[in-house]
């Protein structure tokens, strides 16, 4: 909670969407020349050379679903049901951020496209590439213990000495004990693992049914497609020689935002949101 507390202190809602949290962050810089209008300082970044894909993939489609129902502004500002949900997760949701001058408007079209996607990107693909890869790499104690029975010591300390003579046997000596790792690596195999009915971006069990809207079944179903030409596009860079972060001799490829996966622990998927 402490850990949350402080990196919610600088956490502004529109700096989370992936373009402007890459410029935040130093790994791009703006360029309306670019297909996302912005260019990657590393150019093979896995997370987000494959996440702009899909981010412009979840933008496309809301927008076209916001322009079907909202074609004019005045709409979006008549519509007090949506102008009184966003204000709620404004003055209720972050009620004590709420007279921050960051937050963004609801006044047209792009307003509410761009608070969509970014809630979208954030239930989506954003928590895939952070929760699916937690068991392959924490599943294994010594790589993240979720707790050390032992301080470092520190020059004054009486096991200082001994930590110096042998820093790797001190580590292993302040592991977690077995039930405490077994505990562990069973809270983040549960974390990982995609259930049998999850249901991945671009899917929806009976679309005919979830819109009456003809054009708007249409327009996801052409959503859907994008997403699989993402995935085909995503197996390819893996494949790629010239990507060195995510091709070659003991590296692995970079799965975590390919949209669909089996059940079970797969390090890969992309569901619609987060479920636990």
């Amino acid at each position: 909670m402490e850990m949350s507390a402080a990196a919610y202190k600088n956490w502004r809602f529109d700096k989370e969407g992936l373009p402007a949290d890459l410029i935040r962050r130093g790994m791009a810089v703006p360029d309306p020349t670019q297909p996302h209008g912005l260019k990657l300082l590393i150019e093979d970044y896995p997370y987000a050379a494959d996440g702009l894909l899909i981010w412009s993939a979840i933008e496309d489609w809301v927008r076209t679903y916001v322009n079907h129902y909202y074609p004019n502004s005045s709409q979006i500002c008549d519509d007090k049901e949506l102008q009184s949900w966003y204000a709620e997760s404004i003055n209720t949701g972050h009620a004590d951020l709420r007279h921050e001058s960051w937050w963004p408007t609801l006044s047209n079209g792009d307003d509410l496209v761009s608070i969509l996607t970014t809630i979208i990107w954030l239930a989506s693909a954003q928590h895939a590439a952070l929760n699916f890869g937690q068991y392959p790499y924490g599943g294994y104690v010594p790589n993240r213990p979720p707790l050390m029975r032992r301080l470092v010591p520190d020059e004054n300390d009486p096991e200082y000495t001994s930590f110096l003579a042998g820093p790797h046997k001190y580590f292993l000596l302040a592991l977690p004990s077995v039930l405490q790792a077994t505990k562990y690596m069973a809270v983040v195999d549960t974390l990982s693992t995609h259930s049998p009915d999850e249901e991945y971006l671009g899917e929806r069990q009976q679309p005919w049914i979830w819109s009456g809207d003809g054009e708007i079944t249409e327009a996801f179903f052409e959503f859907s497609a994008e997403i699989g030409r993402i995935e085909k596009e995503i197996e390819k860079r893996n494949s790629d020689p010239s990507r060195r972060n995510r091709c070659g001799a003991g590296v692995l490829p970079y799965e975590l935002l390919v949209p669909s996966s089996e059940p079970g622990v797969t390090c890969k998927g992309v569901p619609n949101s987060v479920s636990i």
